[in-house]
C-alpha cells in the first residue's frame, strides 16, 4: 500500500550522450533524475516501478533537451526538499539556458549575499539533475565546480548549451568525447 509518507515513485532509465540517466516521477510529477554512474549515491529503488509508459512525456522532453531542440521544461516537478533547498531549486531554473551563475550570485539573487555555501549545498541536494540546472553554476573565477554527475557531464552539459570556455587549465578536455 502506498500512502503519502511513500508515495508510488515510477522509474525509467534513458540512455544520453553523457550516460544512462534514471528518471523517477510520483503521483505529482519528476521526483529525482540522475546519471546511474554519477559521484552520488543514487536513491534506494526500493518499492520502485519500472514504467516506461508514464515515463514517456518526461523522457520525450529530456530527449529534446540532448538533441538540442527543447530550452526550458515543462513538465510537472515534485521533489522532496526543505523550504531554502526549493528556493535555491528556483533561482537555478531562472538562470536561462546558455548561461551560467556562481554561488554568490546565486545567493544575492536569493537576498542572502552571505550564503553561497549554503546556496552551494542546496544546489549539491538538487534531485533534479538537468531539469533543474544546477550545471549552470560555476565557481566565482569561472572555474567548473562540483556536479553530482561529475565534471565531464556538467561541462558536456554546459557546451550542448553553447557555453565552450572555462577559466581552469586542463578543463577543456573533460567533455573531449561528447557529441551532441
Amino acid at each position: 500500500m502506498h500512502n503519502k509518507e511513500h508515495p508510488m515513485i515510477r522509474f525509467d532509465v534513458m540512455d544520453t550522450q553523457c550516460g544512462p540517466l534514471l528518471v523517477a516521477i510520483n503521483r505529482q510529477g519528476l521526483a529525482h533524475v540522475d546519471f546511474l554512474h554519477g559521484l552520488r549515491a543514487l536513491p534506494s529503488q526500493e518499492g520502485w516501478l519500472r514504467d516506461r509508459h508514464a515515463l514517456t512525456p518526461f523522457i520525450h522532453e529530456l530527449r529534446e533537451y540532448f538533441a538540442g531542440r527543447l530550452r526550458s521544461f515543462s513538465v510537472p516537478c515534485a521533489p522532496s526538499g526543505a523550504p531554502f533547498q526549493h528556493a535555491v531549486w528556483q533561482a537555478l531554473c531562472d538562470i536561462p539556458y546558455g548561461q551560467t551563475r556562481s554561488y554568490g550570485e546565486l545567493a544575492a539573487a536569493l537576498g542572502k549575499p552571505s550564503a553561497s555555501r549554503a546556496v552551494g549545498a542546496a544546489n549539491g541536494r538538487n534531485p533534479l539533475s538537468v531539469i533543474v540546472p544546477c550545471h549552470r553554476v560555476i565557481g566565482k573565477d569561472g572555474r567548473l565546480t562540483g556536479y553530482a554527475g561529475g565534471l565531464g557531464i556538467k561541462q558536456a552539459l554546459l557546451q550542448l548549451e553553447g557555453i565552450a570556455s572555462f577559466a581552469g587549465a586542463g578543463q577543456q578536455a573533460l567533455a573531449a568525447d561528447f557529441k551532441p
